[in-house]
């Protein structure tokens, strides 16, 4: 017996419920970059760190600049509250969409993390955007 059979699979039933669950709360970034390049982008896509400066180099097309630190129920409130957003940071290795993510759902409102941030849209080879377009908010 290996380990992957040590411990048996779930029932289907509950890895329905398990994989639901986790695609309620994530989305990656061939999803988002497949929405916007055929006009299905239905979200606000949010950068949730760094500087202005930071970001203005290097972006996702059509992200938002809005550190985490920076989000409050009056910034918000100029977006519909059926809105989605979805966060990113930097990479697997920082935790500044989990906190953004954290402040929009305490605010109420309905989020999705993008895990992989910039690192997995660079490693997925999508183009950035620069300070040309960059809108920090």
């Amino acid at each position: 017996m290996s380990y992957v059979t040590e411990i048996p699979a779930a029932a289907p039933e509950d890895a329905v419920s398990h994989f639901l669950h986790r695609l309620r709360l994530e989305t990656d970034c061939a999803d988002v970059h497949h929405a916007m390049t055929h006009n299905q982008q239905d979200f606000v896509l949010l950068h949730v760190v760094g500087s202005p400066e930071t970001f203005a180099r290097r972006h996702l097309p059509g992200a938002l600049h809005l550190p985490h630190s920076l989000i409050t129920a009056e910034r918000m409130a100029q977006w519909p509250a059926d809105t989605l957003f979805v966060v990113y940071c930097a990479g697997p290795h920082c935790n500044g969409a989990d906190r953004a993510a954290l402040k929009l759902a305490r605010l109420g409102l309905s989020v999705k993390i993008m895990p992989g941030g910039i690192t997995g849209w660079e490693d997925e080879g999508y183009p950035f955007a620069t300070r040309e377009n960059a809108t920090t908010l």
